[in-house]
């Protein structure tokens, strides 16, 4: 069956260069774009529930932008000045840039990763003197943890924010031919929102390993995976499929 119609669980890109928007127009396909999960701050009041005392630490360890907002509303709520000195240690440039958004960058002790949480564990670990906090939200990947504990740090995680079902109740009736995943959550909502989603002609994509794993675990099949040597970003593993099933004779 030909691809005319794909909704990708994600916001819509903020630029009108989008991958996105070049695959819709190349192979005149219609995408939309809606959030399954969103993202909802945890109050200072359940912070304070945590025992999390923003003064006894040195170092913050941000992984997100998410990450960044809350750690500072969090601050503001809780009426905390951060001092100069605290050492941000960002897991990539693009949430250390973030960080300029509350930061005077230049005056700040900012160390940062190569994308990956093992590579930005390497900085961390020359300053092991350090007291971490670890903002994060009520999910986390085990491996962070697991990498922290490794190393022997002094640090504490703080649950800041919710990954929280978006209500996609208007969608019952609206049928598309794709449907793109990036993370188990996608897949929890959709159940969340419609326990009775049948797959029937509907093709699945789904970025990454624990992805994957998830949509199968609901009993779905995975049609289009990335990333792969041939396909690394979702757009290329969509357009290879549908010009492969849109050009059949």
């Amino acid at each position: 069956m030909k691809v005319k119609t794909i909704l990708v669980s994600q916001p819509a890109p903020k630029t009108e260069t989008s991958p996105y928007h070049e695959l819709a127009e190349k192979q005149k396909v219609k995408i939309d774009f809606r959030s399954f999960i969103h993202v909802e701050g945890v109050s200072s009041r359940d912070v304070r529930t945590q025992k999390i005392d923003l003064s006894k630490f040195t170092a913050i360890i941000l992984t997100s932008r998410n990450a960044v907002d809350h750690f500072f509303r969090i601050a503001e709520e809780m009426r905390f000045k951060v001092p100069d000195t605290m050492k941000y240690f960002c897991q990539s440039e693009a949430v250390a840039y973030y960080l300029q958004k509350y930061v005077v960058y230049r005056k700040r002790k900012i160390y940062v990763g190569n994308r990956t949480f093992p590579e930005l564990s390497k900085l961390i670990k020359k300053h092991k003197g350090e007291t971490f906090l670890l903002p994060s939200s009520d999910k986390l990947k085990p491996l962070i943890p697991e990498e922290l504990d490794k190393l022997e740090l002094n640090w504490t995680r703080a649950v800041l924010y919710k990954t929280v079902v978006s209500d996609l109740s208007d969608l019952e009736n609206v049928f598309y031919d794709v449907l793109v995943f990036f993370s188990p959550s996608g897949i929890d909502s959709l159940f969340k929102n419609f326990p009775e989603f049948k797959q029937n002609n509907t093709r699945i994509a789904a970025f990454g390993n624990t992805t994957i794993k998830a949509v199968e675990d609901a009993g779905l099949t995975v049609n289009i995976a990335a990333p792969k040597p041939e396909t690394p970003s979702m757009t290329m593993a969509l357009e290879k499929y549908i010009k492969e099933v849109n050009n059949k004779k």
